[in-house]
């Protein structure tokens, strides 16, 4: 196990600045969540820019982080960015929205490279998608506490009403690999039904766990209610910063995907790889050692 001393004591006075053209176009992108749940939006990534090398880092030692508290979550998210920054990625990507909720603000702030959250490309898409202006978000406890896709989506249209709710048994049950099961479908029914009843027309999947629920979700509500999946529109808003701060990799480049965690994977890890369809290869893990403080 490779051992790191995070070093994210950056600030915009003394970070380097960012490099474009050349070798830098070559880096990777850093991917972070806190479990594996992320890779949904990994996967999203190597559909959109197949050229692009992808490092992901799951904080699997340290998940969920839905029910930390926010300065905790903030720690938590500076150490695992400042691990991407040792494997000299371009840019930074938040797969996670607990973490894009509660410490992107930090890390805009903080990290050297370019940083990209999942909530305001979600809160973007379904202000495009609403048709009766009536949105409904979910997500973990930590997410919807935060009002973080609330705030989002009424920046961009304050006439939108928005209506949001943890559903926490979500991420288990996907994490027992139960996407098909019936228990699963009463689950959906009992969490999405009042959202629904209150006249929704479009549904924020606001975790990265929650894409992989997308066929029982569907199921459920129909045509009558478009889903925005936070992982797709990311992966668009990643393309189009790598385009405007010119870090494209080269045409024909072959992107390739490495893996690391923080605790060695379990049987979730079998159950995202089946369902995304990913090649991943060897697991590398990654150890976080608190600095002193």
């Amino acid at each position: 196990m490779r051992r790191h001393v995070p070093r994210y004591a950056f600030n915009q006075m003394n970070a380097p600045a960012r490099e474009t053209g050349g070798p830098t176009r070559e880096r990777p992108i850093g991917v972070f969540d806190s479990g594996i749940g992320g890779l949904t939006v990994v996967r999203a990534l190597r559909e959109l820019l197949p050229n692009e090398s992808i490092f992901y880092l799951g904080d699997t030692a340290r998940v969920p982080y839905g029910g930390k508290s926010a300065a905790t979550v903030e720690r938590y998210s500076l150490e695992i960015a400042a691990l991407l920054l040792e494997e000299n990625c371009k840019t930074i990507v938040v797969a996670c929205n607990t973490a894009s909720a509660l410490a992107l603000t930090k890390l805009e702030s903080t990290m050297p490279v370019p940083v990209t959250g999942v909530i305001q490309p979600g809160a973007q898409a379904a202000v495009a998608a609403t048709r009766n202006r009536h949105i409904g978000v979910i997500g973990t406890r930590a997410t919807i506490k935060s009002g973080a896709y609330e705030r989002a989506i009424l920046s961009l249209d304050a006439a939108v009403r928005v209506t949001a709710r943890a559903c926490p048994l979500f991420v288990p049950l996907i994490e027992e690999g139960w996407l098909e099961s019936e228990i699963t479908d009463r689950v959906v029914q009992q969490y999405l039904d009042p959202l629904v009843r209150d006249g929704i027309d479009t549904l924020v999947l606001g975790c990265t766990h929650y894409p992989l629920l997308h066929e029982a979700i569907g199921r459920f509500l129909g045509d009558a209610v478009k889903l925005v999946d936070s992982a797709q529109n990311c992966a668009t808003a990643v393309r189009q910063l790598l385009e405007e701060e010119d870090l494209r990799a080269a045409p024909g480049t072959e992107g390739k995907l490495s893996v690391a965690l923080t605790d060695p994977p379990d049987a979730f890890l079998d159950v995202v790889r089946q369902a995304l369809r990913l090649e991943i290869g060897p697991v590398q893990l990654r150890e976080v050692i608190h600095p002193a403080r």
